[in-house]
C-alpha cells in the first residue's frame, strides 16, 4: 500500500457522508425538525390562550407570568445541564422518546386544570396548572442536547450546518403553529381543548420516533483517531471568562433582550384582548403570526449582515444589534400605545424584525472571545444565565407591574380591592358589575398592563447600551476574528 493510499484511508471524513441512506437521513432530521416543533408550540401554546386561561382560573397577571416564565424556566435551565451530559453517553432517541412524551402528556395535562381537593386540602387549579408547566419544562429539557448529538452523527462535518439550520426552523414554525392552531382551537371550542389537541398527538410521535429512528454509533462522522475531548473543569473557564469583558457584557445585553422579549410575548395576546376587545384566537392569528413571521426573517436578515460585516469589521458584531435593538424602542412604544389594531400589528412587525440580530452576536461572541476547549462550557453558561434570568423573570416582571398597577388604579379612583378583582373587568363578565365598578375597569383593566409592557419595552435602550459597550472590547478579548 502507497503512503498516499494509507493517508487517504486514514481521512474517512472525506467519504462519510454520514450515518444511513441519504433518504434515511432525511427522514431522521424532518422527524427532528418535527418534534421540535413541537417543543415550541406546547411551549408557546399558554401565551396563546392566556386572555381567556386568567379569568376562568382566576389568577392574576403575577400568576400568570409565573406560569410563563420561572415557573418552566427553573427546572428546564437547571435539569437541562445534566440531561445533556447524559446525551453525551446514554442512549440518545429513549432519552429524547421519554422527553418527548412526558412534556406532551404535561401539555396536555395543563388542559384538565382544577382545584383537586385531597382529604380537607384543597390544591387549586393554579398551583396544578404550575406543576404541570415544570414537567413541561423538565422534558423540553431533554430535546435540543440529543438532537443536536444524533444530526452530529447522521451528518458528516460539510453537510452539518445546513442540517442544524433546518433543525433550527423549529422555533419559528412552532410559534407559528402555536398561534396559528391554538388560536383557533381556543376561539372554536375553549382552551382546555387546545391543551389537549396540541399535547396528545405528542406521545404518537414519541411512540413512531423510538420505532422508526435507529441510535447512530457515537462519533461516527468523526475523522479516523479522533480522541474524545477532556472535560473542562468549570473553574478552569470560569478563570478565562473573567478575563474577557466582552463575554459578560454581551450576556448583560442577551439576558435584558430575553427578559425584555419573553415578557412581552408572554402578555401580547393578553394585551390586546383587554385594550382591543379581540378574541384570543384573532390576537394569536391577526397580531403574533405575521409578528412571528417578521422576527423569524429579521432573525436571519440580520445575522446575516453582522456575520457577514464581521469579517472586515470585527465590532460590526456588537453594533449592528445594538442598533437593531436602539430601533426596537420606538416601535414597540407606538404599538402598544395606538387605537389602531392594524397600525399596532406593523408596529411590532417592524420592533420584532429589527431587534433580533443579537442572537447570532450572542453566539459568535460567546464562542469567538475564548479557546477550543472551553468554547462548550461558555455557551452553557451564557445559556443558563440568559434562561434563568431572561425568560424566567421577564414574564413575572410584567405581570407583578401589571398588578401594582391595577391595585394603584383602583385605590386612586376610591375602589376597594376587596370590591374589584381585575378578572372581573375580563369582557365576559364585566356586565355583572354595577356601573361605578366598569368605570374603573374602563380605566385600569387595560392600561396597567400597558404600563408594565411599555417598561419592559423601554429596556430594549439598555440592551443597546451594553452591546455597544462590548464593541471596544471585541478587539482585545477575541479569540477568532474569522469564525467559519
Amino acid at each position: 500500500m502507497t503512503d498516499a493510499a494509507a493517508l487517504s484511508e486514514s481521512k474517512p471524513e472525506n467519504t462519510n457522508p454520514g450515518y444511513g441512506s441519504k433518504p434515511y437521513r432525511t427522514y431522521v432530521l424532518s422527524a427532528l425538525t418535527l418534534i421540535y416543533v413541537l417543543n415550541f408550540v406546547d411551549l408557546g401554546l399558554l401565551s396563546v390562550v392566556g386572555p381567556d386561561l386568567v379569568p376562568e382560573l382566576g389568577i392574576s397577571d403575577t400568576q400568570f407570568g409565573l406560569l410563563t416564565g420561572f415557573g418552566f424556566a427553573l427546572l428546564y435551565t437547571i435539569v437541562g445541564i445534566p440531561l445533556a451530559r447524559i446525551a453525551d453517553t446514554g442512549h440518545r432517541v429513549w432519552i429524547m422518546t421519554i422527553c418527548i412524551a412526558l412534556w406532551s402528556l404535561m401539555t396536555a395535562l395543563c388542559g384538565l386544570a382544577t382545584d383537586v381537593t385531597v382529604g380537607s386540602i384543597t390544591i387549586g387549579a393554579f398551583w396544578i396548572l404550575l406543576m404541570c408547566r415544570v414537567g413541561v419544562g423538565i422534558g423540553e429539557a431533554g430535546c435540543t442536547p440529543p438532537a443536536n448529538s444524533l444530526i452530529a452523527d447522521y451528518y458528516a462535518p460539510q453537510d452539518r450546518a445546513q442540517a442544524l439550520g433546518v433543525y433550527a426552523m423549529g422555533v419559528t414554525l412552532g410559534g407559528l403553529f402555536a398561534n396559528l392552531i391554538g388560536g383557533w382551537v381556543t376561539d372554536a371550542f375553549d382552551w382546555r381543548t387546545a391543551f389537549l389537541v396540541l399535547g396528545l398527538p405528542g406521545l404518537l410521535i414519541a411512540l413512531v420516533f423510538k420505532l422508526t429512528v435507529t441510535e447512530p454509533p457515537r462519533g461516527y462522522t468523526d475523522p479516523e483517531g479522533t480522541k474524545a475531548k477532556d472535560d473542562v473543569p468549570l473553574s478552569e473557564a470560569l478563570q478565562e471568562l473573567m478575563k474577557k469583558p466582552a463575554f459578560w457584557l454581551m450576556t448583560a445585553g442577551a439576558t435584558i433582550a430575553a427578559f425584555c422579549g419573553y415578557g412581552i410575548s408572554s402578555f401580547q395576546s393578553i394585551f390586546f384582548v383587554r385594550s382591543h376587545g379581540i378574541t384570543a384566537g384573532e390576537a394569536a392569528i391577526w397580531i403574533n403570526t405575521p409578528v412571528a413571521l417578521a422576527a423569524a426573517f429579521g432573525t436571519f436578515g440580520t445575522g446575516w449582515i453582522a456575520s457577514r460585516l464581521y469579517k472586515k469589521y470585527p465590532g460590526a458584531i456588537a453594533w449592528v444589534p445594538a442598533i437593531g435593538l436602539g430601533i426596537s424602542v420606538p416601535f414597540y412604544l407606538f404599538a402598544f400605545t395606538t387605537e389602531s389594531l392594524l397600525w399596532a400589528g406593523i408596529g411590532l412587525a417592524i420592533a420584532g424584525f429589527s431587534k433580533y440580530g443579537y442572537l447570532a452576536a450572542q453566539y459568535t461572541i460567546g464562542q469567538g472571545v475564548v479557546t477550543m476547549r472551553v468554547r462548550a462550557t461558555a455557551t452553557a453558561i451564557l445559556l443558563f444565565i440568559v434562561n434563568l434570568l431572561g425568560y424566567g423573570f421577564g414574564p413575572l416582571f410584567i405581570g407583578a407591574i401589571s398588578d401594582v398597577f391595577f391595585v394603584n388604579g383602583i385605590t386612586e379612583l376610591g375602589v376597594s380591592v376587596d370590591d374589584l378583582a381585575r378578572n372581573q373587568c375580563h369582557p365576559k363578565v364585566i356586565g355583572l358589575l354595577d356601573t361605578n365598578l366598569q368605570e374603573a375597569c374602563g380605566a385600569v383593566y387595560a392600561q396597567s398592563l400597558q404600563s408594565a409592557i411599555l417598561i419592559t419595552a423601554s429596556l430594549y435602550a439598555l440592551c443597546s447600551l451594553f452591546f455597544l459597550l462590548t464593541w471596544p472590547r471585541l478587539k482585545k478579548d477575541m479569540v477568532d476574528r474569522n469564525p467559519s
